[in-house]
């Protein structure tokens, strides 16, 4: 029984206020803000934004619709299950001698309004029904009522769903009370989902906007610039090229660049290829027969390249022990990409070596990314970053990393100022691929620009695939033919085994270089 079976009638006005009081409840915004939805819906409406008077405003319509029913009487007298249960029988009785549908919606209201939670079958019939006839409005919701759409949908799979929790909603509520708030409890990850699509979608979108922004700038400002500049307007540029520098010919002139342009001229107000994307299979394949047991960071690093036409990785960090080829593996990607690989070494750089030195110093120098678009005539480099972590930490000259963040962001390296050209620099096509031992010592922010994937280490199990890698490669370093070099024999792939218990890649060259020398020994003997 609930608190409402206890009421006193003579705490109460008569039922004839009761119910006209109720019919004026809300009465100013119920056609505008809920028209066109079903009565059902209406009603679960008012319990979603906790509107009061909900019983006599539907006492008031169905004095309405159905005049002088003593059962409407009685529930106003004494507003239980009980009674509200007979309303809505009695409803149901006159919707069928009628032939009025109008009706059996009035009685379905009628049950939603007064049911208790279903924590016994004695209403289950009367709940069930009312749930059914939730479900259908909800279904047959029109286009128009978009907006109300989150706030019925709570509310009726909150009701459908009250059977099985009614011990996550307080016991002193009725089921309509409780029915939003278990919905939302039901939606909660699904909303909190919708919300973060809905500000990444935002956030892209804005985005959007400012690179259109920005590339209305630059062309605005170009056609404002000198005449001794390239003009961007009349210039056509071939497909799969990039301007990477523009200079005017005074600047090209200028004295103070003389012994910077030497041999960077070519790199300057010419239009450089893009490295157009190869066959992924067959990159794919070339790796594999170097680095069988990294298939998994081969994979990782070459999706990047699925659907593009040009070569551009966006930041890779190759994490893992020290010896296990993490710095070939780096060098192989771009060179079986057709990039020209520019290395640098992390621990001997800092911001003014690896960003370029101003044009004022003696030893004045373009940044590192520009020099490996000169150096390899394309406009997009593979710049290989080796031990990022061993970067000085001093600030004297600006720190590596924090000069490196410019290069790695979308916004800035597409116009780096050079401080030894003093112009902006196209670098946006450039790819870094850096290495480390370990993330910890690396700030937050610039592990935060990477993709970082751990590179692992060989086991013996790897040794028949990985030496007509390592005896290739020192062939290669050696200059000889490898026409002319016989494969290992039993006897010296035995020492192998011996003396490598996998692991380092780098003590595995050592060994085979040192039974190749071992063999060039025994051949002049001979």
């Amino acid at each position: 029984m609930s608190a409402a079976d206890d009421i006193d009638d003579s705490e109460l006005p008569p039922p004839s206020d009761r119910i006209s009081s109720g019919a004026a409840t809300d009465s100013s915004t119920w056609d505008e803000r809920f028209k066109g939805l079903p009565r059902i819906q209406r009603y679960a409406m008012l319990f979603v934004e906790g509107a009061i008077h909900i019983p006599q405003r539907l006492m008031a319509e169905t004095a309405e619709l159905c005049p002088l029913l003593p059962e409407n009487a009685a529930w106003a007298t004494l507003p239980t299950p009980k009674s509200a249960s007979a309303l809505a029988a009695r409803i149901d009785h006159l919707a069928v001698s009628q032939n009025n549908p109008d009706l059996r919606s009035l009685a379905d209201c009628v049950r939603l309004v007064s049911l208790p939670l279903p924590c016994d079958a004695i209403y289950f019939d009367d709940y069930r029904r009312v749930g059914k006839a939730l479900v259908i409005a909800f279904q047959m919701l029109a286009k128009q009522q978009h907006a109300l759409r989150f706030d019925l949908e709570r509310f009726t799979f909150g009701w459908a769903a009250l059977p099985a929790c009614t011990d996550l909603v307080p016991r002193n509520g009725s089921a309509a009370e409780s029915a939003p708030y278990l919905g939302s409890r039901i939606a909660e990850h699904r909303i909190i989902e919708a919300a973060v699509r809905a500000r990444r979608k935002a956030r892209e979108e804005h985005e959007r906007q400012d690179e259109a922004r920005r590339q209305a700038e630059e062309v605005e400002q170009e056609t404002k610039a000198p005449a001794l500049l390239p003009s961007v307007a009349t210039e056509v540029v071939p497909d799969h090229h990039l301007v990477v520098a523009r200079l005017s010919e005074n600047q090209m002139k200028s004295p103070k660049l003389k012994d910077i342009l030497g041999p960077l001229k070519d790199a300057i107000n010419d239009p450089l290829p893009l490295v157009e994307v190869r066959l992924l299979h067959e990159v794919r394949a070339a790796l594999m027969f170097e680095f069988p047991y990294a298939i998994e960071v081969i994979d990782f690093a070459l999706t990047d390249l699925v659907g593009r036409s040009t070569v551009h990785l966006r930041p890779l960090l190759i994490v893992g022990d020290a010896g296990g080829g993490k710095s070939r593996f780096a060098r192989r990607l771009g060179e079986t990409l057709g990039l020209n690989v520019w290395r640098t070494d992390a621990s001997r750089s800092d911001g003014a070596v690896f960003g370029g030195t101003d044009r004022r110093w003696y030893s004045a120098e373009p940044c590192h990314s520009f020099l490996a678009v000169a150096q390899g005539k394309i406009a997009n480099p593979l710049v290989l970053i080796d031990e990022i972590e061993k970067a000085g930490t001093r600030s004297d000259y600006g720190r590596f990393w924090d000069c490196l963040l410019g290069f790695l962001e979308p916004e800035t390296n597409s116009r780096y100022p050079d401080p030894a050209l003093q112009t902006n620099l196209n670098l946006s096509q450039v790819s870094y691929v850096a290495t480390a031992n370990a993330l910890d010592p690396l700030p937050s922010p610039l592990r935060d620009r990477f993709r970082v994937v751990r590179f692992p280490k060989p086991t013996r199990e790897h040794l028949d695939a990985l030496l007509p890698a390592v005896m290739a490669d020192l062939v290669r370093e050696r200059g000889l033919d490898k026409n002319w070099v016989t494969p290992l024999n039993a006897i010296e792939r035995a020492a192998v085994t011996q003396h490598w218990p996998g692991g380092s890649v780098r003590l595995l060259r050592r060994v085979v270089e040192a039974l190749l020398v071992h063999r060039d020994n025994q051949a002049s003997r001979h």
